[in-house]
């Protein structure tokens, strides 16, 4: 009865302004209804965290074949030597079925949920319920595989290569002001209760039972379910414990209950029963009181009161609307289009009510870049605000981006504008998660059309945003009337035909982005009097004897010490492959996305 209180206790008297920051999907993990949208929140965490990436660990349960640190690696797409170190294991060493792993992740927000990527290629038999259920034991769920690829169900083949979207998420501000560092993602077992969990890994039960939102309103967790731990360092390999091999496996139907120990479970049963109701009650009245006070404030506001289903719909319907600027609030905002304002050609800095934003005036036909964008939404692509239409006059309202375009900062010189291995990685990230979106999140799917270093900007944070979607076209859409469109230095070989515009343009474009990243070249530069490509430049050095050698002569200053000539080559290598002749030959974004994370995590990770 104490540790019931200790646990039950802190619960009920939760300040009432106190939210869960996850759903707790329960059982629903297991259910496999198709591509629908809703069901996709069930199925991952939805990106509302204070960063928009950031390391997450998971907990997988080992079973052969994938009890060696490579293949738990090798399916998760993560580093073996953090495995290695995490959880004080060599990497020759074989683990007992059952054995919990605690794996490292790069978890990022892709459309609106957070997920860890990685890649599964389809062995005979296999459906999405047995890949998720079997091979990734929860981590990851049907819907969600469902979701993030083209296949159906029946349509599976073995050789055929999925994107798998991992459970992981970001803390929330609430929860690094409180000291949250890391979430662990964490594969509920049989006997798991909050209590045990919050003792195991050092944690406050409330800080647990905030991170998740329990459906009734109570800390009732489920076999073969998964919560998140909240974490206030990284998870010790001490905390790993062996279970039996039943736990990987989906939830079983309960053994029957004799009469007799039915009788003897009766009076607990009634008494646990009409316990866990009045709590419910407490709880109930105390949420309504709060509810109550929030609309008597709302309403001497002179707001009016409405149901907080209704809010969201409100909020989000006032998120998505694009707003109609008048042209003296553009001038205003410009200074009347001031040289001071001006950043280039006809793009300005303007101050709208303290808000810093950038106006672009249009030319030509932008009606389907203002749909396009008016329906998409991702961190890695600048965002729309709004429009000015004076006479014949187009005026574009979007966030302002301080350092300017990827080419522009690739160019600055001087101590002060030193650039990183982890900021150019991180950078190569936020472009490729920006495509990945374009390609597989959006309905229908798009082709940027024109992936290149000066379509890309840069926030006060050297995050990068895709811009510049005047030349964007649906995917696969065949266009009679296609004219050659690009820029010269960035276009695939198949821009010159009148075939359909294909993601693979984006990939190519891409891997000429990823070499202007770690060499600072133009992607057309002077060479012995004349213009010389930089892929095809780069592609002929790697097919020298000295080819290491060579390549350094090509590195940005300061990026080949300290090992840094091997980051270098896994870059060509995958820049290499994004600029294979054949599209078909060339990775797709899932596959690109899941290599940069494993290269951002071992250079972003201190040694």
């Amino acid at each position: 009865m104490k540790s019931f209180l200790k646990f039950v206790l802190p619960l009920i008297f939760l300040p009432p302004c106190l939210m869960a920051q996850q759903n707790y999907s329960g059982a629903a993990i297991y259910r496999c209804h198709g591509n629908e949208a809703t069901t996709l929140s069930e199925s991952l965490h939805a990106c509302n965290g204070r960063v928009s990436s950031c390391r997450a660990f998971l907990i997988f349960t080992a079973k052969s074949p994938y009890v060696t640190v490579a293949a738990v690696a090798n399916l998760t797409s993560s580093d073996q030597a953090e495995i290695s170190r995490i959880n004080n294991i060599t990497t020759s060493r074989v683990l007992p079925e059952g054995q919990e792993v605690i794996v490292p992740a790069e978890c990022s927000c892709l459309g609106r949920s957070y997920q860890a990527t990685t890649t599964y290629q389809i062995r005979p038999g296999e459906t999405y319920f047995i890949i998720a259920d079997k091979i990734f034991k929860g981590l990851s769920t049907c819907d969600a595989l469902k979701h993030a690829n083209m296949y159906r169900e029946m349509s599976l083949l073995p050789g055929q290569k999925l994107r798998v979207p991992l459970r992981c998420a970001c803390p929330t501000a609430e929860q690094a002001d409180a000291g949250t560092k890391f979430l662990l993602t964490y594969l509920v077992g049989h006997g798991d209760t909050l209590l045990g969990l919050s003792k195991r890994f050092n944690v406050s039960v409330v800080s647990v039972y905030v991170a998740n939102h329990f459906p009734d309103g109570f800390a009732e967790i489920e076999p073969f379910t998964t919560i998140l731990i909240p974490l206030p360092s990284e998870p010790s390999h001490s905390q790993a414990i062996s279970r039996k091999s039943s736990v990987t496996t989906s939830p079983p139907l309960p053994p029957p209950v004799s009469q007799k120990s039915r009788s003897k479970r009766a009076p607990l049963i009634v008494g646990i029963t009409a316990g866990a109701f009045f709590l419910l009650i407490l709880l109930l009245v105390l949420m309504f009181l709060s509810w109550k006070k929030i609309a008597r404030v709302a309403d001497s506001r002179g707001r009016k009161a409405t149901s907080p289903q209704d809010l969201i719909f409100e909020i989000a319907g006032l998120h998505r609307t694009l707003k109609a600027y008048k042209f003296s609030e553009i001038k205003k905002a410009t200074r009347n289009f001031g040289s001071r304002s001006r950043i280039k050609d006809h793009e300005y800095r303007g101050t709208f009510k303290r808000e810093v934003l950038a106006v672009k005036k249009s030319s030509g036909n932008t009606e389907h870049e203002v749909k396009m964008l008016y329906k998409i939404n991702h961190f890695n692509i600048v965002r729309l605000h709004g429009f000015c239409q004076d006479k014949d006059d187009l005026y574009l309202v979007y966030e302002y981006m301080a350092n300017g375009s990827l080419r522009d900062w690739l160019n600055r010189r001087g101590s002060q504008h030193m650039k990183s291995w982890n900021q150019r990685m991180r950078i190569a990230l936020d472009v490729a998660n920006g495509l990945l979106y374009l390609h597989n999140f959006t309905n229908p799917a798009y082709v940027h059309n024109d992936v290149t270093s000066s379509n890309v900007l840069l926030d006060g944070n050297l995050r990068a945003k895709i811009a510049n979607f005047s030349l964007a076209r649906e995917a696969n859409c065949s266009d009679t009337k296609r004219v050659v469109v690009g820029t010269r230095g960035y276009m695939a070989p198949e821009c010159l035909d009148a075939g359909p515009v294909t993601p693979k343009v984006d990939v190519y474009a891409f891997g000429v982005v990823l070499l202007e990243l770690i060499t600072d070249e133009f992607p057309v530069f002077e060479q012995d009097g004349g213009g010389r490509l930089l892929s095809t430049t780069i592609a002929a050095l790697m097919e020298s004897s000295n080819a290491e050698s060579d390549l350094c002569g090509f590195v940005a200053s300061g990026l080949a010490g300290n090992g840094g000539i091997k980051y270098a080559l896994q870059v060509v290598k995958l820049s290499l492959s994004c600029l294979t002749q054949d599209p078909s030959a060339r990775p797709d974004m899932i596959e690109v996305v899941s290599i940069l994370l494993k290269m951002y995590s071992i250079i972003h990770t201190p040694h």
